[in-house]
């Protein structure tokens, strides 16, 4: 049972429809009844309408990602000589592979995510090449937590790690494929296989 401790007075907040405070000598009467009543209907309202913007957290942290990566995917690929210098530099084994590899991994799953279409399997080759920047290239600037946690690289591993787990969000391909799946006789486990 709650219990509302109030200067030397101790009511059971259940059954008190007035509590009472001393302050400073003076005598202050809350209406407990009337005050829980209005914080749950504002939890409630409040409540309700995070539920219908919910679409905005996965909508905006796709497309930010989309756009980041095929930005960064089409800087590479057009500049593939420099990114293997880099690569090579860095220690990376086979740097001209893996800078194609790192550079069409970017530029694809950027794509991927920008429209919806594979989001969980696209943001795997994303959060695999921010670890490797991370453990290669931001290494020297690395001496703990904080760091860590102030790179770019991580805010897209976060974000990138929460579409392989939350998925894309309703304004998606995805979305729409597993719609279309369902409309055509396909059944629940089909539609959720196509989407991943």
């Amino acid at each position: 049972m709650l219990l509302c401790i109030l200067g030397t007075f101790q009511l059971p907040l259940r059954y008190a429809a007035v509590t009472r405070a001393f302050t400073g000598g003076r005598l202050f009467t809350f209406e407990t009844e009337q005050t829980m009543d209005l914080l749950s209907r504002a939890e409630a309202a409040f409540l309700s309408t995070a539920g219908r913007l919910s679409w905005i957290g996965p909508t905006l942290a796709r497309l930010t990602l989309g756009v980041v990566f095929i930005g960064t995917g089409w800087g590479k690929l057009h500049d593939l000589d420099k990114v293997t210098g880099f690569f090579t530099e860095l220690g990376i084994p086979a740097p001209g592979f893996n800078a194609l590899l790192a550079s069409s991994a970017e530029l694809t799953c950027g794509s991927l995510l920008l429209v919806g279409l594979l989001s969980r399997l696209a943001s795997i080759p994303l959060i695999v090449t921010m670890i490797v920047a991370i453990l290669t290239a931001k290494r020297g600037d690395l001496h703990g937590l904080p760091d860590l946690l102030g790179f770019e690289e991580w805010t897209y591993i976060v974000l990138a790690s929460w579409i392989a787990v939350a998925g894309p969000g309703p304004l998606s391909l995805d979305r729409f494929v597993q719609f279309f799946l369902r409309r055509s006789g396909g059944s629940e486990s089909t539609a959720r296989i196509a989407v991943v």
